[in-house]
């Protein structure tokens, strides 16, 4: 029986393998692990919000009634993005947070995440604890039952929205005055924040991809379709382009031009805008192993440290908070500035981006000339044996091979995917048909060694 919790909540096709039942019994569970400390009136309150897509509509209401009957008082702040739930679970002073939201997957997708207290990620051993107890129940094991005054209270929190941009745009070090942006908001949960913490700053916002329908939820648009939003700024003659993911808790952009800064190139620029600042602590910023080269080279020349984790946003909090840091992410566009959020936050990461252009009177595409993005070249190798990755001599002297050919300017990673049987053989160059090659070599060397 596999894990039900994956790297970022338990998702799956809503009403097929994320249902209305599943979505109860996981808060009920959820509440027993959670609640901690109690609220005024005895009982615990979590904060419950959503990303638009229509299955959202009946997966809340069971997620509410499950929290309820197990004693929780629900605070419904419903679609906001995924970083607001974060921040108002923090801000309420809740004692948990529960997102309902698949982020960039298509829209028959839905998912459950939860927030402990403050709106924090949950660690591995707490969510293994609730899906102990989500087991135990479906299996029959009975639970405190509240009745009477002892269960939840529903109440509605409208302010939701205000508190999050009001938070948003006060975490900026500057106006955007001037500036004219598109913002794109994939048809999700930030349709209505986004615009408006934009043009709260100051911004001239062109709004697209901001009317949700529960069936539109990132079909075509968004932070992976950046085609809309590279001819909206074209066509509008914008200084930038903002486009966000269906929870809005990743950003990538685009400069006048239309031509794209990703993740990588977003978390040079604001790290060499919090260097200067004084709010990078210990010069470092942290990332994933599937960054770029260009990204290592950058900070390298920049004078700031990097430090590369596993892949997965998780995996870069987790370090960031053991070390203190305040800037990491993902060259997929989850950045995570701590100073002001607990999770990945595409809109301010849009805002802080903005602000730099605002504030260096510099281009967005001069901005991202700190860092030279290298050719990379991806290949997934499937139905090979992924466990021996590391113990293959054959594989092995290829990599070695490898990396002699690339020298100083190329970088290989091969790595065993998480749940498919597969083998993904990552190759970075200064020239794109050496890292073809490269690639391709080392596919071949892989379905030799391990198939």
């Amino acid at each position: 029986m596999g894990r039900l919790f994956g790297t970022d909540g338990v998702r799956g096709i809503a009403n097929a393998d994320l249902t209305a039942e599943m979505a109860l019994g996981l808060s009920v569970a959820a509440a027993g692990v959670l609640s901690g400390d109690s609220a005024g009136d005895g009982r615990p309150t979590a904060v419950v919000g959503r990303d638009p897509r229509a299955s959202g509509e009946f997966l809340e209401a069971a997620v509410v009634a499950g929290l309820a009957s197990a004693g929780v008082n629900v605070v419904r702040v419903g679609v906001l993005p995924t970083p607001a739930v974060a921040y108002l679970t923090g801000s309420l002073d809740a004692a948990f947070g529960v997102m309902l939201s698949a982020s960039h997957n298509p829209m028959p997708d839905n998912g459950i995440k939860f927030f402990a207290r403050g709106g924090h990620k949950l660690a591995d051993d707490l969510e293994d604890r609730i899906e102990a107890a989500y087991r135990a129940h479906a299996a029959g094991e009975p639970w405190d039952r509240p009745v009477g005054a002892g269960v939840g209270r529903v109440t509605e929190y409208g302010a939701g929205a205000d508190d999050y941009v009001t938070h948003l745009v006060g975490a900026l070090p500057n106006r955007l005055d001037g500036l004219k942006i598109v913002v794109d908001t994939a048809h999700g949960a930030a349709a209505l924040v986004a615009p408006g913490a934009f043009a709260r700053a100051g911004a001239e916002v062109v709004a697209i991809g901001a009317d949700p329908d529960g069936l539109n939820i990132n079909e075509g648009c968004g932070s992976t379709h950046l085609e809309p939003l590279r001819a909206a700024v074209v066509e509008h003659g914008a200084d930038l382009g903002i486009a966000v993911d269906g929870d809005a808790d990743r950003c990538l952009a685009v400069d006048a031009a239309g031509r794209d800064i990703d993740g990588d190139q977003i978390i040079a620029v604001l790290g060499v805008a919090m260097r200067e600042a004084g709010t990078l602590r210990e010069d470092t910023v942290v990332a994933t192993v599937m960054s770029n080269l260009g990204l290592s080279l950058a900070m390298e020349r920049e004078g700031l440290r990097l430090l590369q984790t596993s892949v997965g946003d998780r995996y870069v909090l987790e370090e960031m908070r053991r070390g203190g840091y305040a800037l990491g992410g993902e060259q997929s566009g989850h950045v995570i500035v701590t100073d002001h959020a607990t999770t990945g936050d595409g809109t301010l990461t849009g805002l802080l981006l903005a602000a730099r252009v605002a504030d260096t009177g510099r281009t967005l595409a001069d901005l991202g000339t700190v860092m030279e993005r290298l050719p990379q070249v991806l290949i997934n190798v499937p139905d090979v044996d992924k466990a021996r990755v590391g113990r293959s001599p054959e594989l092995a002297d290829a990599v070695t091979d490898a990396e002699r050919q690339l020298g100083a300017t190329g970088r290989v990673l091969l790595r065993p995917s998480g749940t498919e049987p597969l083998v993904r053989v990552m190759v970075e160059a200064a020239d794109a048909a050496q890292a073809r090659a490269v690639a391709s070599g080392l596919a071949d060397a892989v379905k030799s060694a391990l198939g």
